[in-house]
């Protein structure tokens, strides 16, 4: 089921924990090298369109779960705490996750211009030695510009938007397209670090023990 990737980034001390990533978003690699975790990536296989709830902020919290589970459950996940993330963008009480195709990409684009939308990222973390687990969902308002019909066809053509929830980045081509949000950035981009600290402290594990250079 899984895919390892390379750790990131640096070395961990013989007695650090192993911090996996049961992901393969290159945007939530990179908040993690940023704030100088080591890890590993395993991407989880889970098919997301196969999972269902009653609103976007618990369909994020259940996606990311079944991610991180899924993961936890491998052989070569033992010993290590496991986080998974998913983001949808809720519009109209809807849960938008990447758009299907460059014509629903497009359609997309213009209903959300000129409008706010709430992106949600649910984050789930298992200790796989204590089996313990705990799970929320941050939330950012994302307050969207008015790109011209032009503009959004060429940003759907770049085939960015068909990779990304909500088909939008805030870390790429369509950041001009946004004039602001609300709340935690990283959380927009793919992974709320605030979120994963606190999570890591329900477990009885701190975010500094987890960096790169910890021990050193």
């Amino acid at each position: 089921m899984g895919a390892r990737a390379a750790a990131y980034p640096g070395r961990m001390t013989d007695t650090q924990r192993t911090l996996i990533l049961a992901s393969a978003s290159p945007a939530r690699r990179a908040l993690l090298r940023q704030a100088g975790l080591a890890f590993e990536v395993i991407v989880s296989g889970v098919d997301e369109d196969a999972l269902d709830a009653d609103t976007p902020a618990e369909l994020a919290r259940i996606l990311a779960e079944a991610k991180a589970g899924a993961v936890a459950a491998l052989p070569e996940a033992a010993g290590a705490l496991v986080v998974g993330c998913d983001s949808v963008l809720e519009l109209d009480g809807q849960a938008l996750g990447k758009p299907a195709d460059a014509e629903e990409a497009t359609a997309r684009w213009k209903s959300m211009r000129g409008r706010s939308g709430v992106l949600r990222t649910g984050h789930c973390l298992i200790d796989t030695v204590t089996g313990r687990r705990t799970s929320d969902t941050a939330s950012t308002t994302v307050h969207f510009g008015e790109p011209t019909d032009a503009e959004i066809a060429a940003y759907v053509a770049t085939g960015e938007p068909l990779h990304v929830a909500g088909a939008f980045t805030l870390d790429g081509r369509s950041a001009p397209f946004v004039d602001g949000i609300e709340g935690d950035s990283g959380n927009v981009i793919g992974l709320s670090l605030p979120l994963l600290r606190r999570l890591l402290a329900e477990l009885g594990v701190s975010i500094t023990d987890l960096w790169a250079d910890a021990g050193q």
